[in-house]
């Protein structure tokens, strides 16, 4: 399998990146991995993390001079950067040249080439951004988290086929819990937008619907996949990232604010190190850009070296799975049972 990687996605590229990409080539024999960037500056960083692994062998350099930053409109620049790693990448997926696309880099230009160069799957208006969180239990999924502000019933409907599809691909759960993220579990609750929704959701058979979610409930494993407008789900992201940080921190000051919560700390470390690790996005590794006609994963901007090594891992995962497909067999199965009606 071969998976194409932007050499100069986020805040610490290109060392996280490259040093990301020898970690998951080291822990899958089978991986090829296609490093795109430029090459003056990604080169060095290659000799010198690749100087002794065999892994070299399996690793592709393309030398892409432009670069897409945040401070750019995406669209414009996914149209006029060609040469960019974005661009390039998204075009050899579409021609399947490799397996799958991951950027740590900006979220609007991915999700303006995944529309523009590879394409949506017939019948999905809007593709969205759907990263895993943990619930306590296991991990549910949230889609969308950013890329759609504004949304019509319709796009949360094809969110939810969407989140179905991919959790049951990624995690093996057989029929996904659905739920409708609002400010009341009665029907009748919500804005226009959620109103409008729900008897979308409720009618449609092929659909685990488990109604209106609250946000108190959204990590108290009430549903497998939630579904919500972008605006919506970057909001509640974000928030659980500022109250994970959070509260990390103010169990931190008060363990070391005694002699007796050092010594109730140090019995308790492995415990703490296990939630730390439950809560961190890195272990994850990125959000799938769900609805494009092929496996493209987000990393998050901030990401360091594993968390790229975990979201090569994930489309390495979402490959096997035939994520895109079984959405494309979704969609197939919910038009036909719509003329059969």
């Amino acid at each position: 399998m071969k998976i194409y990687l932007d050499a100069m996605g986020g805040d610490n590229a290109p060392r996280a990146t490259v040093e990301g990409a020898l970690e998951a080539m080291n822990l899958h024999p089978e991986l090829q991995v296609e490093l795109a960037g430029p090459m003056e500056q990604v080169k060095p960083v290659v000799d010198e993390v690749f100087a002794s692994s065999a892994a070299l062998d399996r690793l592709t350099l393309t030398d892409c001079q432009e670069v897409i930053t945040n401070c750019e409109s995406p669209v414009m620049a996914v149209r006029k950067k060609k040469n960019s790693a974005i661009v390039d990448g998204m075009l050899k997926l579409r021609d399947g040249q490799v397996d799958a696309f991951v950027s740590a880099g900006s979220t609007g230009a991915v999700l303006a080439g995944g529309m523009f160069r590879l394409g949506r799957i017939q019948g999905i208006e809007r593709p969205a951004l759907a990263p895993l969180l943990p619930n306590g239990k296991d991990y549910f999924l949230l889609i969308d988290c950013g890329a759609n502000v504004d949304c019509r019933p319709e796009y949360l409907h094809q969110f939810a086929m969407m989140g179905k599809a991919y959790m049951q691909g990624m995690r093996g759960i057989e029929n996904p819990r659905i739920g409708l993220v609002n400010n009341g579990a009665e029907a009748e609750k919500g804005c226009a937008l959620t109103k409008e929704t729900y008897p979308l959701l409720e009618g449609d058979k092929n659909l685990n619907f488990v109604g209106n979610i609250e946000a108190r409930e959204i990590t108290n494993d009430a549903a497998d996949v939630i579904v919500c407008d972008g605006f919506v789900g970057n909001v509640i992201l974000k928030f659980m990232e500022g109250v994970a940080g959070t509260l990390m921190g103010i169990i931190k000051k008060e363990i070391f604010a005694d002699t007796r919560g050092k010594l109730g700390g140090l019995l308790a470390k492995p415990a703490f190190k296990r939630v730390k690790k439950t809560m961190d996005y890195s272990e994850v590794g990125g959000a799938p850009l769900l609805g494009v006609r092929g496996c493209v994963v987000k990393a998050h901007g901030s990401c360091n070296a594993h968390a790229i090594a975990c979201a090569l891992k994930q489309a390495i995962l979402m490959h096997e799975s035939d994520v895109v497909g079984k959405i494309e067999k979704g969609l197939v199965c919910a038009e036909t049972e719509t003329v059969t009606e």
